[in-house]
């Protein structure tokens, strides 16, 4: 039987099953990072102002994003060193979606396909309306955003799919579902996002039914060899700006992600980097960004989206120097 730990439980658990024994002092940091509950009212209040910034940043920068990309807000996936059209990229945002249900094993079986999903930082529901449509069966939706949950709404009731999907306003880190509600909880690149990591997979566990598959689609940054500690100052400062201009906090690795998954004692954990797989995407994003109706639609969108804007280059950056990984995760939870 799957044991859902307390958030200390897990952090502390997650920390004494790593390469080494850390010292109190880099427990103390590494808790407030993942997730520890000993933090004080500052850390909370910042916690907060995150939350808020995340809402505001894609209240404001979602319709443009829609206006040029469409209704899937996340990486597309590429053969490697493949050059393509705007409309081969969307396809290739498709194809994200399709390769990790494969690469979790999600059943095409009628009789052991999904029943109900949860789409945990759904933007403007594309992979919500994907999931409902693939699978005949019902999928909800919870975003931090508003607009994004409102548009979301408006989009499935233009593909007939209003009966399907449903939307909400929410908190990944505290979910309104009962435990175990969803055969297949899936977060599209909103993982990077979370203030603390341990409680986000926490839940994501909790409202996973028996069986379910959980898949993690996120940006993490390499994994440390067994001699490192941290990431060197270059590196740190490097994600730094880009956490300034996206609303994210802390990033953690892969490897991180694996360990709390452990500590679970989920099943079947995979987990890979897809780096190579996403690489033209950035560079089609800034292009299309700096067309006449990308700069004047960044104009008119405000400066939360200028910001971003700004810090792309430095995604690109960070992926040509291994710094950056695009990662999965799956796992299965017990019976």
């Amino acid at each position: 039987m799957l044991q859902i730990l307390s958030t200390k439980q897990l952090t502390t658990r997650f920390i004494h099953t790593g390469a080494r024994i850390l010292n109190k002092k880099e427990m103390a940091v590494r808790q407030a990072s993942l997730g520890g509950v000993d933090v004080d009212l500052e850390t909370k209040t910042n916690v907060e102002k995150l939350k808020r910034g995340i809402a505001e940043f894609y209240d404001e920068s979602s319709g443009i994003w829609e206006d040029i990309w469409g209704d899937h807000m996340h990486h597309g996936f590429y053969d490697p060193n493949s050059t393509i059209s705007l409309s081969d990229h969307r396809a290739a945002q498709v194809r994200m979606i399709e390769e990790a249900l494969k690469f979790a094993s999600v059943p095409e079986d009628p009789m052991k396909k999904p029943k109900s999903i949860v789409d945990v930082g759904c933007g403007i529901g594309g992979s919500s309306q994907y999931l409902a449509r693939k699978y005949g069966t019902e999928c909800t939706g919870i975003t931090l955003s508003p607009v994004q949950a409102e548009r979301a709404r408006a989009l499935a009731a233009a593909q007939g799919l209003e009966n399907k999907v449903s939307f909400e306003v929410a908190d990944a880190l505290n979910q309104p579902f009962p435990d175990g509600k969803f055969d297949l909880v899936w977060s599209m690149e909103s993982g990077e996002h979370m203030p603390e990591k341990a409680k986000f997979v926490n839940e994501l566990a909790r409202v996973a039914a028996p069986g379910a598959r959980i898949i993690i689609v996120t940006w993490c940054h390499r994994n440390l060899s067994s001699s490192e500690q941290s990431l060197n100052p270059d590196e740190n400062k490097l994600l730094d700006k880009i956490c300034d201009a996206y609303y994210l906090p802390t990033w953690c690795s892969t490897d991180d992600y694996v360990k709390l998954l452990q500590s679970l004692s989920l099943q079947d954990i995979k987990a890979a980097d897809w780096s190579e797989y996403v690489a033209p995407f950035w560079p089609a994003v800034i292009r299309s960004a700096l067309t006449w109706k990308g700069i004047t639609s960044l104009i008119l969108s405000g400066w939360k989206t200028i910001k971003g804007a700004m810090v792309m280059p430095l995604m690109m950056k960070g992926y040509k120097k291994g710094l950056i990984k695009f990662a999965i995760i799956t796992c299965r939870k017990p019976e």
